[in-house]
C-alpha cells in the first residue's frame, strides 16, 4: 500500500531543511557541525513584542480570527505599504498567513490550473519550484548567472514567457544570493510585462530591509504602478523583526486575488495564532530602531565572509547586496578528489563534503536552480562564520 499521491511524489523536501537536520543528526553522534544550512537571524526577538504578546494573551485574544487576519494588524500593514513603499491598499486587499511561505501556498492555490507555468528566475528560493509543482503548475527556470548579478533581464523574461505562463517570481533582496534590483531594472521587466497581460507578478519582498552599502529598496508595485492591479506583493515579520517562530506573513495585492486566498486559508488553517498576530501588530507599529541594528549586524556579517572566501583558492562570492546568504561558488573544485578519494562530481558533492570533513553544513546549489554553487546563512555571530570559514579553507586545502 502507497500512502503518497502521485501528486507529491514529485515533490522533494525543503533542501534547507534537510541540511539542517543532516547537520543535527551528525551533532547527535557528538560531531562538532556548524550548522549555517538554515536562513534566521540569531537575535532575540524585540521585548516589547513579547510583552504585547503576553498582555494579548492575558487580554483573552485567544480566540479565532479572521481568515484574512484581524482587522488591527490589516491597518498596520496597510499603512506599512503606505509609509514605506508608497503603496495604497485598503484592508479588503490585504491578508495575512502563517508565514510568507504560506502566502505564496495560498496564491498559487487559488489561481493555478493545470500546466500554467510560473517563471522562477535562478537561483531561487527552493520551495517555489516545489509548491508550483504541488498545485499543478509548471515551474519554468530561467538562469540568471553572476554576470547579470544574479538579476532577470528584460531579454530573459521576454524569452520565457508563453501562452501558459501565469506567474513571474522575483525575490528581492533574494535568497540565496542576496541581488537587488534597481527602480529602472524593475521598470525595464515592466515594460515587457506590459505587453503580456495575463502574466501576473508575485514578489517576494521578505528580506525588505536588509540592504547594504546605502542601497534603497524599491517595492515592484512602486517601480510599475501600472501593474499593481496584477501584483502580489509579499513580506512578513520573520527576518526584519527576528520572528521567524512566530509565523506571521502577509501580502497586498487586487481585492479578488486576495478574497480567493482567504478562502484557501479558512479551509486550511482557518487563521493565524491570534497572539502571534498581535505580536506581529506591536512589530509593525512599535519602535524600529532594532531593524538597523539587525541590518548593520548582517552587513558587518557580509563583510567578514565575503573577505574570508576571498583568500579560499578555488571559491568565489560577488557581494551580496541584501540579505543574510553567500552563494559560492565552487565550479573550481568540481573534479577534485577528496582524501579518501572521492571525485567532487557536483556542488551536491561539495556540500556532502563540507558537512562531513569540513564540519560545516551549507545547501547545495542545485537545490536554488543554478550551479555549481553552496549557499550558507551569515546569520550568526561574527565568531561562529569565522570558524566556518577557516574550516572550509582546511577542507577546500585538502582536496587534491
Amino acid at each position: 500500500m502507497s500512502y503518497v499521491s502521485s501528486r507529491l511524489s514529485a515533490i522533494r523536501p525543503s533542501a534547507s531543511m534537510v541540511a539542517s537536520q543532516a547537520a543535527k543528526a551528525l551533532r547527535a553522534t557528538g560531531v562538532d557541525v556548524i550548522d549555517l544550512g538554515l536562513g534566521e537571524p540569531d537575535f532575540p526577538t524585540p521585548d516589547h513584542i513579547i510583552d504585547a504578546a503576553f498582555r494579548a494573551a492575558r487580554a483573552g485574544e485567544t480566540l479565532y480570527t479572521a481568515p484574512a487576519g484581524t482587522p488591527a494588524l490589516r491597518a498596520a500593514i496597510a499603512e506599512k505599504f503606505r509609509r514605506e513603499n508608497g503603496l495604497s491598499f485598503g484592508p479588503d486587499d490585504v491578508t495575512v498567513a502563517n508565514g510568507a511561505k504560506q502566502i505564496i501556498f495560498n496564491a498559487l492555490m487559488a489561481t493555478l490550473e493545470p500546466g500554467d507555468e510560473a517563471i522562477l528566475p535562478a537561483p531561487y528560493f527552493v520551495s517555489y519550484p516545489e509548491m508550483v509543482k504541488l498545485l499543478g503548475g509548471t515551474p519554468v527556470t530561467v538562469e540568471c548567472p553572476a554576470e547579470t548579478g544574479f538579476r532577470l533581464t528584460p531579454e530573459l523574461l521576454e524569452a520565457a514567457i508563453t501562452p501558459r505562463t501565469k506567474w513571474l517570481f522575483l525575490n528581492m533582496p533574494g535568497n540565496p544570493s542576496g541581488a537587488v534590483y534597481s527602480r529602472a531594472q524593475l521598470e525595464a521587466l515592466g515594460a515587457v510585462l506590459a505587453r503580456h497581460p495575463s502574466v501576473l507578478v508575485l514578489s517576494d519582498e521578505i528580506y525588505e530591509h536588509i540592504l547594504f552599502d546605502g542601497r534603497e529598496f524599491v517595492s515592484f508595485a512602486d517601480a510599475c504602478p501600472e501593474l499593481v492591479e496584477r501584483s502580489l506583493v509579499v513580506n512578513g515579520v520573520s527576518k526584519s523583526y527576528a520572528m521567524t517562530g512566530w509565523r506571521v506573513g502577509y501580502a497586498a495585492g487586487p481585492a479578488p486575488l486576495i478574497k480567493a486566498m482567504n478562502v484557501v486559508q479558512s479551509q486550511s488553517v482557518t487563521s493565524v495564532c491570534s497572539i502571534a498576530q498581535a505580536a506581529a501588530l506591536a512589530a509593525l507599529e512599535g519602535p524600529q530602531d532594532h531593524v538597523a541594528r539587525f541590518r548593520a549586524a548582517f552587513e558587518a556579517r557580509r563583510d567578514l565572509v565575503v573577505a574570508g572566501v576571498a583568500k579560499i583558492g578555488g571559491l568565489s562570492l560577488p557581494a551580496p547586496d541584501g540579505a543574510f546568504y553567500a552563494y559560492i561558488g565552487c565550479g573550481a573544485l568540481i573534479g577534485r578528489k577528496t582524501p579518501q578519494g572521492t571525485v567532487l562530481a557536483d556542488d551536491a558533492a561539495v556540500a556532502d563534503y563540507l558537512l562531513k570533513h569540513g564540519r560545516v553544513s551549507s545547501v547545495p546549489g542545485v537545490a536554488y536552480g543554478l550551479s555549481p554553487y553552496f549557499r550558507i546563512s551569515t546569520a550568526t555571530g561574527e565568531e561562529t562564520l569565522t570558524e566556518a570559514l577557516a574550516r572550509i579553507d582546511a577542507a577546500v586545502g585538502a582536496l587534491e
